[in-house]
C-alpha cells in the first residue's frame, strides 16, 4: 500500500491516502479520481454548501462495500474545519461539518465521502429554508424519462403561480426540481409552509394524472409511476447536493440541467452525466444552479 502523500490546498496541508483504491469497480474509478473531481468542482460547489450542515455518505471500501451516513463531524477533523449545530436526531442536535472551502471538500473526499447531502436551510437559520424541493422518484419500470415528463407538468403549475424553478438530475434514478425562496425576516418561509405547498402541488398533479403520478409513500403504489416526494422539505431531511457524486455503477453526478434538456429528456434523451462531463458543462455553461442562491420568491399563502 502506497504511503500517504501530503498536499497543499489553499494554504491547508492535507494527507491523502490510498489514491489508487478503486471505489467504482465497474469503471475502475479510483479514490484519487474522486478527490480530483471534488477539488476541481469545489469553486462551483462551495456556494451551494457553505453555511449548511452537511451529511456525508461514506464508502470506505467503494460502492460495493459497506456504506454509512455520517452526520456528526468526525473528531479527527482538522482544527480549521468549522462545524455547526444542526437538527441532529431524536437525541438532539449535533455538530455537522460545514464545507466552506476547497480544502474541506478535499478532506471529505479523502474519507471516501462520495455523496454530500445538504438540507434546505442554512445552519444560522435552521427554521427557515432558503429553497423548496420536489424530489421526483420513478417506480420501475418508470425511469428518468417519466420524471422529466412529470417535471414539465410541475413547471406549468409553478409558472402559473409565478414561481421559477430549477431542475437537476439526482445523479441516481430521478430528477429534482428546486424552487428558490431566499426570504428573510418577516417574509421568511417555514419548513411546514414549504412542505404544505409541495404536498398541495403534488396532490394536484396526482389528481390530474392518476395513471402517472403518486404522492403516497407506499412503494406498492409507485409501480410504473413517478412519486412526487414533498417530504424532503422537513427540518431533518436532506437531498443529494448539486454536483455531488452518487454511488451508482458509474461515477454519475447530481447535475443541473436546463428546462430545454428536461423537455428533451421527456422525449427519451438520456440525462446522465459523469464527472468529466460535468466539469465540461461548467466550463461551457457556467453554473446553471447559480440563480438558486439569490433569487427571492414568495410562496402562495405567505
Amino acid at each position: 500500500m502506497a504511503s500517504p502523500i501530503r498536499v497543499e490546498v489553499d494554504g491547508r496541508t492535507l494527507s491523502l491516502s490510498n489514491l489508487d483504491k478503486v471505489l467504482y469497480p465497474a469503471s475502475g474509478f479510483t479514490k484519487g479520481q474522486v478527490i480530483d473531481y471534488y477539488a476541481r468542482v469545489a469553486p462551483t460547489l462551495i456556494p451551494h454548501l457553505e453555511g449548511r450542515c452537511i451529511t456525508l455518505r461514506r464508502f470506505p471500501d467503494g460502492i460495493d462495500g459497506t456504506t454509512f451516513f455520517e452526520k456528526r463531524c468526525p473528531d479527527h477533523r482538522p482544527e480549521w474545519m468549522p462545524t455547526a449545530l444542526g437538527p441532529g436526531d431524536r437525541n438532539g442536535g449535533i455538530n455537522y461539518c460545514v464545507l466552506d472551502e476547497q480544502a474541506a471538500v478535499v478532506w471529505t473526499a479523502n474519507m471516501a465521502a462520495l455523496e454530500l447531502h445538504a438540507p434546505m436551510a442554512r445552519a444560522d437559520d435552521l427554521e427557515n429554508p432558503t429553497m423548496l424541493v420536489f424530489d421526483l422518484d420513478p417506480g420501475a419500470p418508470a425511469t428518468i424519462v417519466e420524471c422529466c415528463q412529470v417535471a414539465m407538468l410541475l413547471q406549468e403549475v409553478l409558472d402559473s403561480v409565478g414561481l421559477e424553478a430549477f431542475p437537476k438530475t439526482s445523479g441516481s434514478k430521478g430528477l429534482q426540481v428546486y424552487v428558490p425562496l431566499n426570504t428573510e425576516g418577516a417574509d421568511a418561509h417555514t419548513h411546514e409552509h414549504a412542505s404544505s405547498f409541495a404536498l398541495a402541488v403534488g396532490q394536484l398533479l396526482a389528481k390530474q394524472h392518476r395513471d402517472r403520478i403518486v404522492v403516497n409513500m407506499k412503494k406498492t403504489d409507485r409501480v410504473g409511476k413517478v412519486f412526487v416526494d414533498w417530504s424532503q422539505n422537513s427540518l431533518h431531511k436532506t437531498t443529494s447536493a448539486v454536483y455531488s457524486l452518487r454511488a451508482r455503477t458509474d461515477p454519475t453526478v447530481s447535475t443541473p440541467v436546463s428546462w430545454d434538456e428536461v423537455a428533451d429528456g421527456a422525449d427519451g434523451e438520456v440525462l446522465s452525466f459523469e464527472t468529466d462531463e460535468v466539469l465540461e458543462r461548467i466550463d461551457e455553461l457556467g453554473d446553471l444552479f447559480a440563480p438558486t442562491l439569490e433569487l427571492v420568491q414568495q410562496l402562495p399563502g405567505s
